[in-house]
């Protein structure tokens, strides 16, 4: 019983009318997004600092041409960052932290594409499922309107649901989108930490641990 039930319901949201369906196919453009935009940065999110233990390894070891392999070999920004300090070793600390930005501010706007995106459907949905609240209301007053005296709930009832199906499927997507910008957000601050935590310790070690290592092996 409870499955016959859910067939009726649904097609009360569905005639809802245009606005509806036109916040159905966003909905359905924003969970594209989003679904794409968790897998790349799932996809690009390593284990950061031991990516680099890993890197400094083969430099104690002087496999400097291994630690650019790796780099190359492994996928997400930390990695290519930490290939662009490696290129500026001999060029001093002041180089390579310039390096290391310029590289960091390359990688940035591409964690960050569609985000805004995500963001501006969480603000469109409610506003979309508002104007379709309003236009269905407008035709329920017409309908009373032209009945006259003789109007009964029948004759509106169907504009008053469509206006609270725009309303509920507009505030749901508002939601949906909200939580998932904010999940995409996450995930960039912590790519972002990663890059500049790994960016840092690079730098570090080359200038400081990397001689000092050299010397005890002396």
């Amino acid at each position: 019983m409870a499955g016959g039930n859910a067939g009726p319901e649904f097609s009360l949201v569905l005639s809802g009318g245009p606005f509806v369906w036109l916040l159905l196919a966003i909905g359905f453009i924003g969970l594209l997004i989003i679904v794409e935009r968790v897998i790349y940065l799932h996809r690009g999110q390593i284990r950061a600092m031991a990516f680099v233990e890993g890197v400094c390894a083969n430099l104690r070891n002087g496999r400097f041409l291994e630690a650019l392999t790796v780099c190359e070999e492994s996928p997400g920004p930390v990695p290519r960052v930490v290939k662009v300090i490696l290129l500026h070793a001999k060029e001093g600390e002041a180089r390579m932290r310039i390096a290391a930005e310029e590289a960091a501010l390359l990688e940035i706007p591409v964690l960050e594409r569609r985000a805004g995106t995500i963001r501006a459907l969480a603000k469109i949905a409610p506003l979309v499922g508002l104007a379709g609240t309003v236009f269905a209301i407008l035709r329920a007053f017409l309908a009373m309107r032209a009945a006259g005296h003789y109007a009964s709930a029948d004759a509106f009832a169907g504009d008053i649901a469509s206006a609270l199906a725009a309303t509920g499927v507009g505030l749901c997507l508002a939601a949906v989108f909200h939580f998932g910008y904010h999940f995409v957000r996450g995930r960039i601050r912590s790519i972002s930490s990663d890059i500049e935590r790994s960016a840092v310790a690079m730098i570090r070690f080359i200038c400081y641990e990397k001689d000092a290592h050299a010397d005890e092996d002396e």
